[in-house]
């Protein structure tokens, strides 16, 4: 189903908004645990603008939304931590990695309690832009979730795998991360399969978030149709 400019505005600010929430928490966590790099160079908001990368944050995610893909991707510029400065370094650091996956499942939670609220006081109904809007918020978020805790190097998943690792080991992982990037995209776009697991993954958690809140049934419908194009 092809989107009105009203959804796709509003998907657009959504996304924005949650890719660059995503990096502001790894850096209010971090410095909660004693290293201050963010703050110091004015990454410590959860005003968008510091965060945004004009081509990961805003142009690759609007074309996935325009041209219906399934997949939505995008990103943000890395909050700069530095690990010496934490308290406690290994374990602060894998804190540090899930606190981004952390923001967005509770975006997708606030999210989901909005879209009920508004379909519960009659403000919406089941095929409207808000409805729509909210319907890929929840979608996006839990896939950015998701995918940042895949535990491929430097994704978030990495920095807890990296907690129960030491010597040869945590050295080998760490070498990984320069070929991080390939492999990720290797796995998504050549392992036959690999896409379509996430995609299962993440609408099993859609509908986990959702359903104590009564809106699954409205917030499957809406991502099928919007996702298939």
């Amino acid at each position: 189903m092809k989107m009105d400019v009203l959804t796709i505005t509003g998907a657009a600010v959504v996304t924005v908004l949650s890719i660059t929430s995503h990096e502001a928490a790894h850096g209010f966590v971090a410095n909660r645990l004693g290293d201050s790099t963010a703050r110091e160079q004015g990454r410590l908001t959860l005003n968008p603008i510091p965060h945004i990368d004009l081509f990961f944050t805003i142009l690759l995610p609007l074309f996935l939304i325009l041209s219906g893909s399934g997949f939505i991707f995008g990103g943000a510029k890395p909050v700069p931590v530095n690990v010496s400065r934490l308290h406690s370094p290994r374990r602060d650091w894998a804190l540090v990695g899930v606190a981004g996956p952390a923001m967005n499942l509770a975006i997708a939670l606030a999210l989901t309690v909005i879209l009920s609220a508004a379909t519960g006081f009659g403000l919406t109904n089941a095929d409207s832009s808000l409805a729509r809007i909210l319907a890929i918020g929840i979608f996006l978020n839990v896939l950015l979730a998701v995918f940042n805790l895949i535990p491929i190097p430097p994704l978030d998943g990495s920095r807890l795998v990296q907690y129960f690792l030491s010597g040869e080991a945590l050295i080998f992982y760490r070498r990984i991360e320069q070929f991080g990037l390939l492999i990720i995209l290797g796995l998504l776009f050549l392992v036959p399969g690999a896409s379509a697991l996430l995609a299962v993954i993440v609408f099993r958690l859609v509908e986990l978030i959702t359903l104590p809140f009564g809106v699954w049934t409205d917030v499957e419908p809406l991502l099928q149709s919007t996702l298939s194009g």
